[in-house]
């Protein structure tokens, strides 16, 4: 049986002046449309009962992000101390925090930059009595490309029909994403933008309706008025259910806290929603420098899979995961050798600047409680039982109405990379019990 968080209070803390939402707006002007970095899909896992296809949108602009240049990365070495590790990640935690002190998040940065998404939609559409078709939006953690999902999407289909169509997101420095932006990524990242990129896909890019036909690369914006109606009273004939990861969960809450009306439902796994004091702060330090150090290139991807197989830091992963990374996260770069696409000084930037998770942190608790929050949270955590347990208990509680959690006991943090097909089932139970719809078992 599932084990979950009995309510915790949370402790109080000091505020952190959430800053308020900025605008977005269309861009003027001609834009010449980019090329999608990697071939179109074909003959991969979903296809049977899913069609894939790949396209690309317009990130919102301006930016919240300053256009600063992109630090150097460090000499990769094996040898480094730990304490000599965390010290680099400390010294790019801080800068990010001086520039914000310093005020380049207020100077207007209107760099051309596209997010990149998956869409996953039923070929049979007939026969569905909803009168409002369910979506899934999925937001991925930081390093990960869209397709990371995937393995999980294999059992989540084969166990639930209620899913009509799904999108997975990619922020502006990952995945295929990075390859159309390189150019024009910044020496920081303030997670505020991905919230605004999302919110901008959801208002200004999502297509009414589940379309039976191909959709162009380059979604069409569409009329105002279908934008302002969706701000003020959701989908027309979309039921969105949300789930994210670590940052892409915190991405997606910050949305749904300025523009609720379009979530019906969200699902938290493991969202690094946080006050970011004490051990997350230090732990945080150490992410952030074993990122800056981390391999970014092999002389093919047979190489990177042998490499990625005996890694002690993805050990716990599902060997079928590791594949998709391999195939998806990687590409030829011109040279005979492979890299991945999201480089490892831009996944370290992401970790660095927390803000937005503070920020998130103390607004959770007035999220429309219309929301129903699903929090799915590791029971294998690397610190002591009873820490583990305070810290997961107050997150999953922040928001204590229409809220339900459940413990992952075998997973850690990486819950879809290590546990798959566990997030599936339940993933597939809480949208059975909230959307009415019979659960099946079938295979794709």
């Amino acid at each position: 049986m599932a084990s979950s968080f009995p309510y915790t209070p949370t402790t109080p803390q000091k505020t952190v002046n959430p800053r308020p939402w900025v605008l977005f707006s269309p861009r003027e002007g001609r834009v010449e449309v980019p090329i999608l970095p990697s071939k179109p899909r074909t003959g991969n896992l979903l296809d049977i009962h899913y069609d894939i296809s790949t396209h690309i949108i317009l990130a919102a602009s301006p930016r919240v992000t300053p256009n600063t240049p992109v630090p150097k990365s460090p000499p990769r070495s094996l040898k480094r101390a730990e304490g000599d590790i965390r010290k680099l990640g400390l010294e790019l935690m801080e800068k990010q925090v001086e520039q914000g002190e310093d005020g380049y998040f207020s100077v207007t940065n209107e760099k051309l930059l596209w997010n990149c998404v998956n869409r996953y939609a039923r070929k049979d559409q007939g026969g569905n009595a909803r009168t409002k078709r369910i979506t899934l939006f999925l937001v991925h953690a930081a390093g990960f490309p869209k397709e990371i999902w995937e393995i999980t999407l294999c059992h989540l289909l084969a166990a639930c029909s209620v899913i009509d169509e799904i999108w997975s997101w990619e922020s502006v420095q990952h995945g295929d994403a990075a390859l159309l932006n390189r150019q024009n990524l910044s020496g920081s990242f303030d997670w505020t933008d991905n919230a605004r990129d999302i919110a901008n896909f959801l208002i200004n890019y999502m297509p009414e309706e589940v379309e039976k036909s191909a959709l162009p690369i380059q979604l069409h914006r569409l009329h105002a008025s279908i934008g302002e109606s969706r701000q003020q009273n959701g989908f027309s004939f979309r039921t969105l259910v949300v789930a994210g990861h670590l940052f892409g969960g915190c991405s997606a809450a910050l949305a749904a806290l300025n523009f609720p009306a379009m979530f019906s439902s969200m699902i938290y796994i493991n969202a690094m929603i946080d006050t970011y004091l004490g051990r997350v702060w230090e732990d945080t330090q150490l992410f952030v420098g074993a990122t800056l150090l981390r391999r970014e290139h092999w002389p093919s991807r047979g190489d990177a899979l042998r490499s990625f197989r005996s890694s002690p830091m993805l050990s716990a992963w599902h060997y079928d995961v590791i594949r998709l990374y391999v195939e998806y996260g990687l590409y030829e770069d011109g040279s005979g050798s492979v890299r991945l696409k999201t480089p490892p000084v831009h996944e370290a930037l992401v970790l660095a600047n927390p803000r937005a998770s503070r920020e998130t942190w103390e607004l959770l608790e007035r999220l429309d409680e219309n929301i129903e929050l699903l929090w799915v949270v590791p029971g294998r955590n690397g610190v002591d039982v009873s820490t583990a347990q305070q810290f997961f208990a107050e997150h999953v509680w922040r928001r204590p109405a229409n809220t339900s959690n459940i413990i992952i006991e075998s997973s850690g943090h990486l819950i879809p990379q290590e546990s798959p097909e566990e997030l599936a089932h339940i993933m597939a139970d809480f949208l059975h019990r909230k959307y009415c719809v019979s659960s099946r078992q079938s295979k794709l």
